[in-house]
Formats: structure tokens, C-alpha cells, sequence
């Protein structure tokens, strides 16, 4: 595991296209409709910054997708050399965390570039006009800092992105397991 820092995507940035699988071989295509916002997460099954947070993560992206909200999860490792991250363990992680929201496969990695990601886990909300207003960390806790797994600034995010409000707090980088490029 390298740790790694996320870039900060500028504010104001068009959400790129995502036209991807789902870890059950199905396409998905960026909805059209009338959404309150977006909410991307780069996330994976091995790398524990992603395990740290994935029970609460659920809860909060769920919760999400009840306020309108099309919330993905796009895992772009290199699963063939890291297994841990194939398409049949992101099955696995669907039904154990009650994912109600896509989880797919980026496998040309060209998303992540889109992104700019560099590091999972990593979070970007976008609003309904699909211009970024977040990009960084879900809450200060990191394996073994002793923080409370919250979720607090994801949570402030997508609330503020809701109600049409500017974010009032500095935006800090998320912090992880390095993105397993393709050599």
C-alpha cells in the first residue's frame, strides 16, 4: 500500500461521462433525469482506508440515494493483478454492505483519469446543473488514528449540495490506498 493524497479537482468542473459495468456485468449509463445532485466515490475491496469507513459509507451513500441523489461507486485497480478487487469480490461487498446504489468496474482506467483520482477512498458531489461543489475526504478518520468513522464531511457535503449552499469549510484531500494503475 502506498498512501497517497487525492487531487482537488477544481470546483466547478462538469461531471464527466461515466459509462461503465457494474461489477454484475450489466452497463451502466449516466442518468438524464432530474437529479438533486451526484455523488461519485472512488472506493475498493482491499485497501484498508476503504474497509475503515465501508459500513458507514454504505449508510451514508444509501441515505443519498433516498434524497435524490445518483450516487456510483466505481472501483478502477487493476483487479487481475490485485484480486481482491475482481468483479466477484465486488459482488461480495455489495451484499454484505447493502450497497442500493451501482458499484462498477472501471477497467480501462480512463474514469479515474477523467477524475483525476488518485487514491481510494475518494469522494467528489456534484450538483444538479453536474458541477462539482466537493471533492475529498469522507470524515478525519484513518486506520488506527482513533476517530470516529462518521462520515461528517461527506454528510456536510451532500447536504449543502441539497440545499444550494456554498460550502462554508475548507476542503481536505482524502487520503489512501494509492489507485493500482495498469502497467
Amino acid at each position: 500500500m502506498v498512501l497517497t493524497q487525492s487531487n482537488m479537482l477544481p470546483l466547478g468542473t462538469e461531471l464527466p461521462n461515466i459509462n461503465l459495468n457494474n461489477c454484475k456485468g450489466s452497463r451502466y449509463i449516466q442518468p438524464q433525469e432530474d437529479k438533486s445532485g451526484f455523488v461519485v466515490a472512488f472506493i475498493c475491496n482491499h485497501c484498508p482506508y476503504v474497509i475503515n469507513i465501508k459500513e458507514v459509507m454504505s449508510d451514508i451513500l444509501n441515505k443519498a440515494v433516498i434524497l435524490n441523489f445518483e450516487v456510483v461507486a466505481i472501483n478502477s485497480n487493476d483487479w487481475r493483478s490485485y484480486p481482491d478487487d475482481s468483479p466477484e469480490n465486488m459482488i461480495i461487498d455489495v451484499e454484505k454492505y447493502n450497497y442500493n446504489f451501482p458499484y462498477l468496474i472501471d477497467e480501462t482506467q480512463d474514469t479515474a483519469r477523467a477524475f483525476l483520482a488518485e487514491c481510494t477512498p475518494e469522494f467528489y458531489v456534484f450538483n444538479s446543473e453536474k458541477k462539482l461543489t466537493y471533492r475529498g475526504r469522507f470524515d478525519e478518520s484513518t486506520p488506527g488514528n482513533g476517530k470516529e468513522v462518521n462520515g461528517k464531511d461527506l454528510i456536510e457535503a451532500i447536504k449543502s449540495t441539497k440545499n444550494n449552499y456554498k460550502s462554508d469549510g475548507d476542503q481536505i484531500p482524502s487520503m489512501g490506498c494509492n489507485i493500482k494503475w495498469k502497467t
